[in-house]
């Protein structure tokens, strides 16, 4: 390949076997994978995209790729990545991920699901399949995916995702399906600490939580340990404030049902969150459980990088890829054009010299060679 940066591709995509059985084989299943993952950078959403990007950039993909046959249909890319074993491709992905990226010590990683809405196909009975995803939030990157088992939920898959991550030294955050004493269990046992929402699918746990902070909270904390920390967000005329209490006293934790089989617990978590938008007050209270030690400030910071994953990950999926309307459904390819928009995301997300939106810089990429060679780069 004439380029260190696809060599890249090649050295980690280069491993993954060919699905196809007893068929002519035109294209070279490699060639295959590296065009649908430079057409993705560069704006394709699906099938019939990534055969026009091939074609439009023949002359330049002959420099890195083979293709001798010319540039495949976009039935062949679609049948191709139906069949592609979506455990190889996703396994290739992370250990490409971890050869662009170094997470650093206390780096949030959060673990959220969701659904490919565009996946369901209701003529044949299949429901939209979910994705659960994890994110560095401070590096921005995605680190790995599961897909959700049909009939299934989030519980069953974020363990198996757990397995696949390096997170020692990390803080992972889970929202409430995530609370799980087996999922808690792995996560310190990696070497992390797990910052859990805890809501009424732990009914126990919840109504003690939510009494003994009620019951304090009623004479304004008074003499009661708690660490107290407060920010406020002033943005577009909007101003978000959230205060955290959190308490890691061995009497509080005492009080807790059960709280011995949350292997690392070490603190209770309180915050209220507060949105002002002109008159209108909104406010709402969640609790956490934490391996941590009681630092409403870290806590605190540690939360809002949680919720950063919707606008840095799903959000984007959805406006800058269009992911919710992507309607490819056949066997593995909603999958695998996950991971595909993934590395596409990692990319243009390390990419700073540019600054603009996610959705301008693969426009960018689809015009200036130079500017995708660079993407690929890192």
């Amino acid at each position: 390949m004439g380029t260190s940066e696809v060599g890249n591709l090649e050295r980690y995509f280069g491993k993954i076997k060919d699905p196809r059985i007893n068929r002519t084989k035109r294209h070279n299943l490699l060639d295959i994978i590296v065009i649908a993952i430079l057409a993705v950078i560069c704006g394709a959403d699906n099938w019939v995209d990534i055969e026009m990007f091939g074609n439009a950039r023949k002359e330049w993909l002959k420099k890195i790729v083979r293709i001798p046959n010319g540039i495949p249909s976009h039935d062949t890319f679609g049948r191709v990545f139906a069949l592609l074993n979506p455990k190889e491709f996703r396994s290739c992905f992370m250990e490409w991920v971890k050869m662009i990226s170094e997470l650093t010590g206390g780096q949030v990683i959060a673990i959220d699901g969701k659904q490919l809405r565009g996946s369901q196909d209701t003529e044949n009975g299949k429901e939209a399949i979910y994705m659960v995803s994890a994110w560095a939030t401070e590096n921005e990157l995605v680190l790995g995916q599961y897909k959700v088992d049909d009939k299934s939920n989030e519980i069953t898959a974020i363990p198996h995702l757990l397995k696949l991550l390096e997170i020692s030294g990390c803080i992972v955050t889970i929202d409430a399906i995530g609370t799980q004493t087996k999922i808690a269990k792995m996560i310190v046992e990696q070497g992390g600490d797990y910052l859990l929402a805890v809501k009424d699918n732990q009914a126990h746990l919840f109504e003690d939580i939510h009494d003994l902070f009620e019951e304090d909270q009623r004479y304004d904390f008074e003499g009661a340990p708690y660490g107290y920390a407060k920010t406020v967000h002033k943005d577009h005329g909007r101003i978000e404030i959230r205060q955290c209490w959190s308490i890691s006293d061995p009497e509080y934790l005492a009080t807790i049902r059960d709280s011995e089989r949350w292997q690392g617990l070490k603190s209770l978590v309180m915050i209220v969150s507060e949105r002002r938008i002109g008159e209108k007050i909104e406010q709402q209270t969640s609790y956490y459980i934490t391996s941590l030690d009681s630092d409403p400030e870290k806590i605190l910071r540690a939360k809002r990088s949680h919720w950063g994953i919707e606008n840095s990950l799903h959000w984007v999926l959805d406006i800058a890829f269009n992911e919710d309307h992507n309607r490819a459904r056949k066997d593995h390819s909603p999958e695998n054009l996950t991971v595909l928009r993934h590395m596409a995301l990692n990319l243009l997300k390390q990419e700073k010299s540019l600054k603009v939106g996610i959705k301008a810089k693969r426009l960018r990429c689809g015009w200036d060679p130079d500017y995708l060679i660079q993407v690929l780069a890192g």
